[in-house]
């Protein structure tokens, strides 16, 4: 009779030290279960959110009307810099940011694309209201003077320098890639040129759901 109730008491304590420990493990799960983030989201494009740069714009559109970034907050703001006389990069990155327009349908109207010349001297207010629109009306040409370009440029970590050409003219060099704000206005992403306009519109719809 010992032997039979000091094994049962064995096989009781073991069962209760087992419904402990899955107890213990359930618990735990669902306790991490609920202090876990949200999973950061998959973004194709160089995530570059908590950047200490890109926080500030101070221009006049094309329309004549002076621009800050914070005219577009509840927007996801498109910021690429370039200019109008560009043989090949400006008038790819618009014409691909046209197509991710395009693609987003009406969800177009919650995205701001924001053309920055770094040729003031050539890219008057005319000139950039036929140029950039002709790729999406909705597109904005912004432009200011001299230390406003430099301000600007800076502020994005924009390389540009005027080159000479043959017979008195110039190119301007400038650094091709495309940033991309939330509609809080946070800097989130750097497109490199070439990343090309479905990787845009994939992270786009990210930041737009994000944002809902």
């Amino acid at each position: 009779m010992m032997t039979h109730d000091t094994s049962t008491a064995r096989a009781w304590r073991g069962m209760k030290r087992l419904l402990a420990i899955g107890l213990f493990l359930i618990g735990a799960s669902l306790l991490g279960g609920c202090d876990r983030p949200d999973p950061a989201p998959k973004f194709k494009l160089t995530d570059v959110s908590g950047a200490d740069f890109g926080t500030a714009l101070n221009l006049t559109d094309h329309n004549g009307k002076p621009r800050t970034l914070g005219d577009f907050r509840g927007k996801v703001v498109v910021i690429f810099f370039g200019f109008t006389h560009c043989p090949d990069v400006c008038p790819t990155a618009l014409a691909e940011l046209a197509q991710v327009a395009k693609e987003l349908g009406n969800d177009a109207e919650k995205m701001q694309v924001l053309f920055v010349t770094v040729d003031p001297e050539r890219d008057t207010p005319e000139l950039l209201r036929q140029y950039v629109p002709s790729f999406n009306p909705k597109f904005l040409g912004l432009y200011g003077d001299a230390v406003a370009t430099a301000r600007a440029a800076k502020e994005f970590k924009i390389f540009y320098q005027k080159q000479p050409l043959p017979g008195g003219s110039y190119s301007v060099d400038h650094s091709a890639g495309t940033y991309v704000l939330d509609p809080r206005g946070r800097l989130r992403l750097f497109a490199g040129y070439g990343a090309g306009a479905p990787a845009l519109l994939h992270d786009i719809r990210i930041l737009l759901q994000l944002s809902s």
